[in-house]
């Protein structure tokens, strides 16, 4: 299947994204911050992103920042995060990113979510 890169900061979180991803024979590639995300992404070559967007040092936002002002710019990057307030939603899909999935996950659906932001479909809940 594909490549996905997960930028998460709880070690929780990424070992419930990367068994329910795996178990759809994707390849994924995890870090727990922004360090080495650019090189990270050289190296691997994900087919998708998905980051959280309140992480420590720089956050998704500036992390997404960096992603499009370089070489990988039309990378899908999905936003995965606990901001669920009024209006973060169209924030991050205003600053480009390609998608905005809310944490906690549904874990049933989480899975589909993924295969459609990775067919280039704009997934939200």
């Amino acid at each position: 299947m594909a490549t996905i890169l997960i930028v998460e900061d709880s070690p929780d979180n990424m070992k419930l994204f990367r068994t329910l991803l795996e178990l759809k024979k994707h390849n994924v590639v995890g870090l727990a911050n922004g360090d080495g995300m650019l090189d990270t992404i050289e190296q691997s070559r994900p087919a998708l992103v998905l980051m959280d967007i309140q992480l420590p040092g720089k956050d998704g936002f500036a992390l997404l920042e960096e992603i499009r002002n370089s070489p990988h710019r039309a990378l899908k990057v999905v936003a995965l995060t606990a901001h669920a307030m009024a209006g973060d939603r169209e924030r991050a899909l205003a600053a480009g990113f390609d998608g905005y999935i809310t944490k906690p996950i549904e874990i049933r659906i989480f899975p589909e979510q993924v295969s459609r932001a990775l067919e280039g479909e704009r997934v939200t809940n």
